[in-house]
């Protein structure tokens, strides 16, 4: 092949990545507009918790914000975080459209499964947060809330609207993103760079790094470390699981 057709080949595949990667942005930014009409509505789907944690307190609870543009700016976090949830199977499709044609038929069937299985992964860290995290880890800290009998001054909890949604957003997030870690394992024991005994070895420097990502990307507080730490110890056995059931079929077809 001459340098000419080369060079050709490397131009093509640049403009056939801009051309995926303008429809992802197109496409996220459609999404975000549309969001942004049901903003509000989206706040209450991720106020939710919150609201349910604190309904039989006896309190009259409520939101607060600080700053003119706290709610308004807050409403935009809000609309880019549900249109990158929604556009994201279809960002992971252009990914695939893109790398496809390279690959081949056995390399597809062996990729394909992740790309289905990275969504749904991401989901469950999202719904455990949604679900179970977030609503333990509010009643963990209003526990510390005071009448004032011994502190002269009750200590009271006045969320702000910003600080709260960042804080729902960012752990969806990063639970979402740790749920990656039986694909990240099972790609890396199908390219050959680690193996279920290497999993097995290192089990207690893995459980040392969990617990110190959780402590890391959670609030500090036990009950949204140990939230994220013990599924993510869960994960990682099941990925030396699949690693094994990877390591078995390689081995029948030698």
């Amino acid at each position: 092949m001459s340098k000419n057709e080369n060079d050709s080949g490397f131009i093509s595949h640049l403009v056939e990545l801009r051309k995926r990667l303008i429809h992802s942005f197109i496409f996220l930014f459609v999404f975000f507009i549309v969001c942004y009409f049901f903003a509000e509505y989206l706040y209450g789907f991720l106020v939710e918790p919150y609201s349910e944690a604190v309904k039989n307190d006896g309190i009259e609870r409520r939101l607060i914000f600080t700053a003119l543009q706290e709610t308004f700016l807050t409403y935009i976090k809000v609309s880019f975080f549900a249109a990158f949830f929604v556009t994201c199977p279809f960002i992971l499709m252009q990914i695939w459209k893109f790398i496809a044609p390279g690959l081949y038929k056995h390399e597809k069937s062996a990729i394909l499964p992740y790309l289905v299985l990275t969504p749904i992964l991401f989901f469950l860290g999202g719904m455990l947060v949604y679900y179970l995290i977030m609503p333990l880890a509010i009643k963990f800290f209003l526990s510390f809330e005071s009448t004032g009998l011994n502190t002269n001054l009750p200590i009271q909890l006045e969320a702000k609207v910003n600080e709260y949604l960042s804080l729902i957003m960012k752990l969806i997030f990063a639970f979402g993103l740790s749920f990656q870690l039986p694909v990240v394992l099972s790609l890396l024991a199908r390219v050959g760079v680690i193996d279920s005994q290497f999993l097995k070895e290192r089990r207690k420097y893995v459980i040392i790094i969990i617990f110190t990502a959780a402590a890391i990307l959670t609030p500090p507080d036990p009950v949204t470390q140990i939230g994220l730490a013990i599924p993510l110890l869960i994960l990682y056995e099941l990925s030396i699981f699949s690693v094994n059931i990877i390591e078995k079929k390689a081995k029948d077809n030698a």
